[in-house]
């Protein structure tokens, strides 16, 4: 049960984590290799645009927009803001020289780690319930026992669902530190 539950939950989880470190590892030495490593420090400019994009989603889900399928953009969402993240984190590569930026970059991974963990608890919370009531169902429980009897599950995947209370903060925190980022790299830029 455990090494289906690490398997099913947890491995998942980290795979996420671990390809965006390895993609950032592997592209960095790639810019190193071929002696392109100045194309790093312009990919922040891309890599912020598609996290920006990815918003859309959030706009959807508030009904600031009407458009888009919300399934389609969450998936959406979760890929641009992934390419997104490498290409900062490849912008940020090893280079300790604006305090700034790396607090931005530190939020942004705390922003990613957030929404990874948000992703997989519902996930997991949702597929937890709907496995709980199709098990009553089978035994031939009626709507209102069922309901009565998964009152307490319904209610923990209700809080797992306002993860979103925490995450949504975090993206302003990110948010703030990348845009003064952005600022002091315009007031400070070598515009000769």
């Amino acid at each position: 049960m455990h090494a289906r539950l690490f398997r099913r939950e947890v491995l998942p989880f980290l795979a996420g984590i671990c390809a965006l470190v390895g993609a950032t590892l592997l592209l960095d030495a790639l810019l190193h290799l071929l002696d392109a490593v100045w194309v790093g420090r312009y990919l922040g400019i891309p890599g912020t645009l598609l996290i920006i994009a990815s918003t859309v989603y959030s706009l959807r889900k508030r009904k600031l927009i009407q458009s888009g399928q919300p399934a389609q953009l969450l998936r959406w969402h979760e890929g641009l803001a992934w390419l997104g993240s490498l290409l900062v984190l490849v912008h940020a590569g090893i280079h300790f020289n604006a305090i700034l930026g790396w607090l931005a970059v530190a939020a942004m991974l705390v922003n990613v780690v957030s929404g990874l963990t948000g992703k997989f608890l519902l996930d997991r919370s949702r597929r937890r319930l709907a496995e709980a009531q199709q098990r009553m169902r089978r035994e031939g429980l009626s709507t209102a026992e069922l309901e009565e009897r998964s009152y307490w599950d319904s209610l923990t995947f209700d809080a797992v669902r306002q993860w979103r209370v925490i995450h949504f903060p975090i993206t302003l925190a990110f948010t703030g530190l990348a845009l003064a980022h952005i600022i002091a790299v315009f007031l400070f830029w070598g515009w000769k």
